[in-house]
């Protein structure tokens, strides 16, 4: 009765905080309440006894990526009305968008069908194995069957992190820079100068 009290309590909030992040105009707020999804999608994950996977969503998402986000609103100096000024001319491609969405989901949702063992195995996150814990359990799946998936998937955020930094990068033309391929290539006779002073003349 209490595991189910507090089920529905975390998917409420959970759905409320999702609908205010996309609703919300202060895009500080949304980060916010995005934060406060992230908390009771993580208390969802608690009582499914999936421990590992609730700590990663706090400490990862919560802890560093919205922490990022949020610094990151709050810093940059956005124009969000002149962002949201030509929103009105792409209505009509998002609600074509959003009608072909439903109509998957639709189709998705007419064929979907229950497994018959899924009651059993929706609270059981933990194999059979005595000693074996949740967060052993998904290591040996990630680095045993999945361990190729997992390192792809590391390598394309390298990639799209090199490439958010290479796009963020601003040159300004007014600073001095370093060359080092141009500094190793210098030559004594370039760096240093033989001045014949006469006397009394001075330099």
């Amino acid at each position: 009765m209490i595991v189910t009290l507090f089920f529905y309590l975390f998917a409420a909030v959970l759905l409320i905080s999702a609908l205010l992040v996309i609703s919300l105009r202060n895009p500080v707020h949304s980060v916010l309440f995005l934060i406060l999804a992230f908390f009771n999608g993580a208390g969802l994950f608690l009582l499914a006894g999936a421990e590992f996977l609730a700590m990663s969503l706090v400490i990862v998402y919560v802890g560093a990526v919205m922490v990022l986000f949020l610094f990151i609103v709050m810093m940059l100096d956005v124009d969000f009305a002149e962002l949201r000024a030509g929103m009105a001319e792409y209505v009509p491609v998002g609600l074509l968008i959003g009608v072909v969405l439903l109509t998957e989901l639709f189709f998705v949702f007419s064929a979907w069908m229950l497994a018959p063992e899924a009651m059993k195995l929706r609270m059981a996150p933990v194999p059979a194995e005595e000693g074996v814990t949740n967060t052993e359990a998904l290591g040996r799946i990630i680095y045993t069957d999945y361990v190729y998936f997992f390192e792809l998937a590391g390598i394309i955020l390298l990639v799209a992190m090199i490439g958010a930094i290479m796009l963020s990068l601003h040159h300004r033309p007014d600073v001095k820079r370093q060359d080092p391929a141009a500094q190793s290539a210098r030559r004594r006779e370039e760096g240093v100068a033989l001045v014949d002073v006469k006397p009394g003349q001075g330099l």
